[in-house]
C-alpha cells in the first residue's frame, strides 16, 4: 500500500484529507507542524507528501526544501496562499504541484493519482530503460539521471520534463505543449510554471543543456552520442 504524509495544522481539514485518501486506498500519516513532519519523514518511507505552507515551527517552504535535498518523493503544496508569487516560490522549491484553498476534493484526488501514476511509470517502460542525449543519461526504470557522469536528483515533474525534451532532441516544445503533456489533469496552470521547472532543471544540471528559443519555447540541442 502506498503511503502519503499529510502536513496540515487545521485538524478538520487534516482529518478530511485522511478520510478521502484512505478511501482511495492509500495509507496516511498526519502531522500538524513542520517539526513533526520532518520527524515522521526521517523515520518512514512515503510515496507522496501533501504539505500546507502556513504551519507552525517550520513553514511548508522550509519543510519542502529539506525533503527535496534528500529525496525525490513528490510534494504537493496545499495552501490558502493563492497569489502568483507564493505559487512560483512553491515551484522554485521543487514542489510537484500547488493546490490553492478552497479546492475541489475530486480534482485534488485526481492530481494525487496522476502523480502516483507518473511515479510508477518505470514499471511499464520498454526493454531498454536508457535514454541518452550527449552526456545526459536517463534511466526510465529507476528514474536516475546522470549529467556528465554526475548524478542529478530531480522531482517527478522535473524528471518527466527532462525526459520529454531528451526523447526529442532538437524539437521545440512550447509552454502550451509541455502543459498539455505533463499537466494532464483539469486545472488552471499558469504557463510560467513551466519556466520555473526549466529554471530548476538548469540549476541542477548546470551547463547549457536546455535552450530557450525566443518566442517559441524550449529544446535540447541534438548531440552526437
Amino acid at each position: 500500500m502506498r503511503k502519503i504524509l499529510i502536513v496540515e495544522d487545521e485538524q478538520d481539514l487534516r482529518d478530511l484529507l485522511d478520510n478521502y485518501l484512505t478511501n482511495e486506498g492509500y495509507e496516511v500519516s498526519k502531522a500538524g507542524d513542520g517539526v513533526e513532519a520532518l520527524s515522521l519523514f526521517s523515520k518512514y518511507t512515503y510515496d507522496l507528501v501533501v504539505l500546507d505552507i502556513m504551519i507552525p515551527k517550520i513553514d511548508g517552504f522550509g519543510v519542502c526544501e529539506v525533503i527535496k535535498k534528500q529525496s525525490t518523493v513528490p510534494v504537493v503544496f496545499l495552501s490558502a496562499l493563492s497569489d502568483e508569487g507564493s505559487q512560483i516560490k512553491g515551484y522554485d522549491k521543487s514542489a510537484d504541484d500547488y493546490v490553492t484553498k478552497p479546492f475541489s476534493m475530486p480534482v485534488f484526488l485526481r492530481k494525487v493519482n496522476a502523480l502516483m501514476r507518473r511515479n510508477d511509470k518505470s514499471n511499464s517502460s520498454g526493454s531498454n530503460p536508457l535514454c541518452v542525449c550527449g552526456d545526459i543519461v536517463i534511466n526510465k526504470d529507476t528514474m536516475e539521471v546522470l549529467v556528465g557522469s554526475k548524478p542529478v536528483i530531480l522531482t517527478v515533474k522535473e524528471f518527466d520534463l527532462l525526459l520529454t525534451l531528451v526523447r526529442n532532441p532538437g524539437r521545440i516544445f512550447t509552454r502550451e505543449m509541455l502543459l498539455d503533456l505533463l499537466w494532464d489533469y483539469d486545472s488552471l496552470v499558469d504557463e510560467r510554471i513551466v519556466d520555473s521547472h526549466i529554471k530548476n532543471l538548469r540549476h541542477k544540471m548546470g551547463g547549457e543543456y536546455i535552450e530557450t528559443v525566443r518566442g517559441r519555447g524550449y529544446r535540447i540541442a541534438k548531440k552526437d552520442n
